[in-house]
């Protein structure tokens, strides 16, 4: 993998490459930083490098809401497309700001 720094921020809205779901970006991992059971479950051909930024979301498709787990590779960024609604946003983000969620003074560490 040649790209080793972050492409997004914590607030950034992102969309899946290949699956049809979008989020906002709540933490960054530098690495793969998940279970060895998680990163088996893949299928061999979509598996991921870990040595690349992987991130955490509030993500949504169109039946759900959920956190996830994906690589750097896997994201491009989505925020023309609107706010993400995923129910737990008003807990760690104050607005959104254009393309990005501003974090709420309170969630930062």
């Amino acid at each position: 993998m040649n790209d080793k720094y972050a492409k997004f921020s914590i607030g950034a809205i992102v969309r899946h490459r290949l699956y049809p779901f979008r989020g906002v970006v709540v933490d960054v991992d530098p690495e793969f930083d998940n279970s060895e059971e998680w990163y088996n479950s893949i299928p061999a051909e979509a598996r991921p490098e870990k040595d690349q930024p992987f991130y955490h979301l509030l993500a949504e498709n169109a039946d759900s809401y959920y956190t996830a787990y994906v690589s750097q590779q896997n994201l491009l960024a989505d925020g023309e497309n609107g706010p993400v609604c995923h129910p737990d946003i008003d807990e760690v983000f104050d607005s959104l700001d254009g393309e990005r969620y501003l974090l709420r003074r309170e969630a930062f560490n």
